[in-house]
Order: C-alpha cells, then sequence, then structure tokens
C-alpha cells in the first residue's frame, strides 16, 4: 500500500512541474510501476524529492533549514522571473477577453446605429426640376433624385408607404489596427466576425426604431419625431445631440424616400465606376448650424460629408460614403486630438417588394483616424460589417405613434457622438492591467519568506 502511495505522490509532483496532460492520464505500464516502486526505495525507504523546474538554490550542501530556505528562495525568485517576463496564459486569455470586449462596444457604438448627417422631412416634396438660374449641378443632382425615385417604384407608390418593418441579419469584425509603429491585421477575420439580428421599424413622419443584437451584446435607438435617443450596455440610455436625423442604415437601401429627401440639396460632382457600374456622384455638405447643434463640451463636430452614387443603368443607389471630422480639445490645455470617421456601404441585390425596390444586402467598412497631439502619433482603426436583408413589410395594421416612445430612464441632457470614439488600444497590445499588480503582490509576499500564492487575474470590466 505505501508502495502504491509513493508512485502517486511522485506521479503528482510530476504533473505539479509541468508534465503534459496526456502524459499524466496514461495509463500506467506494468515495467514503469516496477520501476517507481523501486525509485520509492521500498516500504520503508524515503522518497527522493523531485527536480524542481526553477533554478536551482546557490547553497548546494547546506542542510535542514538553510537548504529549505535556499530552496523556497530560489523558487519564488524563478516564478517573480516568469511573471516579469510574460503573463501568464491564463492572463493573455483574460487579456484576449477584454481586448473581445472592447472590439464589441467599438463595433456597436460605431457601427451600430449611426446618423445621417442632416435633419429631413421625407413627407416635403423634393424641389420641382428646373434649369432656368439652377447651377448645372444642382439641376443635375435634382434630374438624378427624380430618375432614382422612378426606378424605386415612382413618387406616387413611396409616399402611400404609412409604415416599415425589416428585418436582417449582420456580421461585424474589426478587421485592422494600425499606428506609427506597427500594422495589425486580423487574418481570421471571416472567422472572428461576430453574427447578430436587427430588427428595424419606420413610421411616417420621422419615426422610427432599430434594434440590434451581436455577440450577447444589444443596442436601441429610435426616434418619435422630436427626440433621438440610443440606450448601450455601457452608456445607458442617452438623448443625441443636435437636430432629429433619420438612420443612416435606413438609407442603404431600405427607404428610397428619405434617400432622396436626404440629397435634395445636394450638388452633382462628377462620375466614377463603383464595382464596375457607372455612376452619378452626388455630395451633401452638412451645413454650419447643424454642425454647431451637434457640438457638445470639448467635442466639435468640424465637418460632416455624404457622397451617393447613382448608378448610370439602373438609376438605383448604389453605394454610400460618408465622412465626419471631430476635434476633441484637451482638458490640460495641450494639444487637440482629431477624430474622422469615414463609412462606405455598398448597397446590393435590390429586388422589388410590393412594387418598392429594396437593397437585400450589402456592406459597409468603417474606418477610425486618429491624428493630432504629437507627429507621428495616429492610429487607425479599421472595421467591417455584412448584412442581409430577410423579411420586408409596409403599411403594419396596429402599429402606432405608441411604439416609438422613449424609455423613461433617458439621463438629462444629451451626449455627442464623439463619446462613442475608443480613449485607445492598450488592451491589443500591452500586457493586462493586473500583471504588474501580480509580481508585486508575490514580491511583498516573499520579502516576508513567506511565498504565499495571493496573485489573482482580476476581471476587466472595461
Amino acid at each position: 500500500m505505501e508502495r502504491t502511495h509513493g508512485f502517486f505522490a511522485a506521479l503528482k509532483h510530476e504533473v505539479a512541474r509541468g508534465l503534459s496532460p496526456a502524459r499524466a492520464r496514461r495509463r500506467p505500464d506494468p515495467a514503469d510501476l516496477d520501476a517507481a516502486l523501486r525509485f520509492s526505495g521500498g516500504a520503508g525507504g524515503e522518497m527522493l524529492a523531485p527536480l524542481m523546474e526553477g533554478p536551482d538554490p546557490e547553497s548546494g550542501d547546506g542542510a535542514g533549514a538553510a537548504a529549505a530556505a535556499g530552496r523556497r528562495e530560489g523558487w519564488g525568485r524563478w516564478v517573480r522571473g516568469q511573471l516579469t517576463r510574460a503573463p501568464s496564459s491564463v492572463a493573455a486569455a483574460a487579456a484576449g477577453a477584454g481586448a473581445a470586449r472592447n472590439d464589441l462596444r467599438l463595433l456597436l457604438g460605431v457601427m451600430g446605429a449611426p446618423l445621417a448627417p442632416v435633419h429631413v422631412c421625407a413627407a416635403e416634396p423634393l424641389p420641382h426640376l428646373s434649369i432656368k438660374d439652377t447651377p448645372i449641378e444642382t439641376s443635375s443632382a435634382q434630374y438624378i433624385l427624380q430618375q432614382y425615385l422612378a426606378a424605386s417604384g415612382g413618387q406616387k407608390l413611396l409616399s402611400s408607404v404609412r409604415n416599415t418593418y425589416v428585418m436582417g441579419k449582420v456580421r461585424m469584425v474589426a478587421t485592422e489596427f494600425e499606428n506609427a509603429g506597427r500594422l495589425v491585421k486580423n487574418r481570421n477575420a471571416a472567422r472572428c466576425a461576430e453574427p447578430g439580428r436587427f430588427v428595424l421599424w419606420q413610421m411616417a413622419p420621422e419615426m422610427w426604431y432599430i434594434e440590434l443584437a451581436v455577440g450577447g451584446s444589444k443596442v436601441h435607438a429610435g426616434c418619435n419625431g422630436k427626440l433621438v435617443w440610443r440606450h448601450t450596455p455601457w452608456l445607458g440610455s442617452h438623448a443625441a445631440k443636435g437636430p432629429v436625423r433619420p438612420l443612416r442604415r435606413a438609407l442603404q437601401g431600405l427607404d428610397p424616400l428619405t434617400a432622396a429627401s436626404m440629397f435634395a440639396s445636394a450638388r452633382c460632382i462628377g462620375e466614377r465606376k463603383v464595382n464596375g457600374e457607372d455612376c452619378f456622384i452626388l455630395k451633401l455638405c452638412t451645413d454650419p448650424e447643424t454642425l454647431k447643434a451637434r457640438t457638445e463640451g470639448l467635442a466639435e463636430i468640424i465637418r460632416h460629408v455624404m457622397f451617393g452614387y447613382f448608378s448610370q443603368r439602373t438609376g438605383l443607389l448604389v453605394h454610400i460614403e460618408d465622412s465626419h471630422l471631430t476635434r476633441i480639445q484637451s482638458t490640460t490645455g495641450g494639444d487637440a486630438v482629431y477624430w474622422e470617421t469615414t463609412i462606405n456601404s455598398f448597397i446590393e441585390d435590390y429586388r422589388p417588394v410590393d412594387g418598392i425596390m429594396i437593397a437585400h444586402s450589402g456592406r459597409s467598412a468603417v474606418t477610425l483616424f486618429r491624428f493630432g497631439e504629437v507627429a507621428m502619433s495616429h492610429t487607425k482603426t479599421r472595421m467591417e460589417e455584412a448584412w442581409s436583408i430577410e423579411e420586408v413589410a409596409f403599411n403594419v395594421p396596429g402599429l402606432s405613434m405608441d411604439c416609438f416612445i422613449p424609455p423613461t430612464d433617458i439621463k438629462s441632457g444629451s451626449v455627442c457622438e464623439a463619446v462613442e470614439l475608443p480613449h485607445g488600444e492598450k488592451s491589443k497590445f500591452a500586457p493586462p492591467p493586473g500583471h504588474r499588480a501580480k509580481v508585486a503582490a508575490l514580491e511583498k509576499a516573499d520579502d516576508d519568506n513567506k511565498l504565499a500564492w495571493r496573485a489573482t487575474i482580476p476581471e476587466d470590466h472595461n
């Protein structure tokens, strides 16, 4: 019985000092068992201490308390060296989980429910097409929009839509991160993409509500015609700064009348090929009054420009690009930081639904470019989204204004869209926040000649 106990004690020590789990789970061979029993020295013999994986103590020929102290000091010094050199595998996993949560928060914050640049009212008719005393860029844009409405189903049919229901799927992923010294690409973007679903309700005039769930987190946003609000798990419910604006996602081939109203004051600036399709380009610039209304505190919206690409062959909207620049002043009197957010959306797979042409799939690429402060301190983050539409319905019975009432827990005041911009990328490349604390706790315990394993991996709540 004592021989068997000695064998399992040796096996326990071997597993503890880092042998593979497969070797530990292997059924013991009779030859190995005999060798272990001979190693234990018989029933009354003393089993040899297993070799330590750490450094040998300096006093090799000491005995008793001096040898034990040297062994403890050498083992503690080795563990401290391992922790200082690199985080443990568990800490690295915790850091990866924290980075994934930060990526998901950034994805939902920037791509979940962005708004269009300006306020529009789809109930108002488009400007009358005229070439007299009108710049050629403006009259050309009006003509292109008239063709777009005709290709989408016609002004009369589009104006008869009182409400709309859309359900679809999305996949979001962060694909690149770049700073002045390195470029990191997500080589497993297709496998790491976060799947999700969304539901969008719209009701004339200017009311909408969207619910988007991705990766276990959910974003709600809506407008009752007077107030635009949004709810995220990390900010709660808050009102959007500035005038009432439509949801950008609705412009991506889901609401032709609102898209045409959005570009009513745009100018035609030329032509370009998009995915092999010849397109007219319409440019819309946000007016200074709207930019000022969207400014909050230290965050100032400098410009917001949107480009619409309309196919010359079909007349439909096939590509949207918008870019807005935000300047954030330093609270300590330093240089300002600039954030440029660019969203490129490719709109595809148009199909008729009750006579109205609706885009049933598409993809977007978002680039966050941060610069300012000091030279060569820029960062660039790229994210991508692919979406598909599963269900579309118009004039759903029973939908009323009560479905668009804002939540009662909206915080007082409003929040500028710059609040969703990331404040750093430390979680992607730096050791986890608790790494140095673990080393410090171990050093303090070892100073008292008591090797206490008090190092814990804190959960990242960022």
